[in-house]
């Protein structure tokens, strides 16, 4: 029994670009207040899940395919991986921060590479979680 109506569909539509838009702000200055990749990535697969319970599944999954999702959730936990790998190779410890400006190596400022992992888990977050959902969602609807 479909129970949507065309006043959820509407809000849905209205709010969930603005959810996506604070998602993105939460990733986006992390490193400067509370909140972070992983909160971020939350919120915005949270606009997804909004739409899905005011739209049809299939028309969100035309929008967000199950198969993309999927890339991207693995590629962005590699590129995670391979952050992480880095600071043990190239700074000496596990997600470590790159030396002080003025040291013979290579140097980055710590704020890029913050950001830089915040975005990373924010992909990897959201795009988990969406899938998550949306497979949920279809299963539910295969059921008889």
């Amino acid at each position: 029994m479909n129970r949507r109506t065309e006043l959820l569909d509407v809000i849905s539509r209205k709010l969930a670009p603005f959810v996506m838009v604070f998602g993105l702000y939460l990733i986006a200055y992390a490193h400067r207040s509370p909140g972070g990749g992983f909160q971020g990535g939350v919120v915005i697969a949270s606009a997804v899940i909004l739409l899905a319970l005011g739209r049809d599944i299939y028309d969100v999954e035309r929008l967000f395919p199950l198969r993309a999702l999927h890339f991207v959730e693995v590629f962005a936990f590699f590129l995670v991986l391979l952050v992480a790998l880095g600071g043990v190779f190239f700074w000496g410890g596990l997600f470590s921060y790159p030396p002080a400006a003025g040291s013979d190596r290579f140097w980055l400022p710590p704020r890029l590479v913050l950001s830089t992992l915040n975005a990373l888990i924010g992909v990897k977050v959201g795009s988990g979680v969406t899938l998550l959902a949306l497979t949920l969602f279809e299963d539910d609807r295969r059921r008889p």
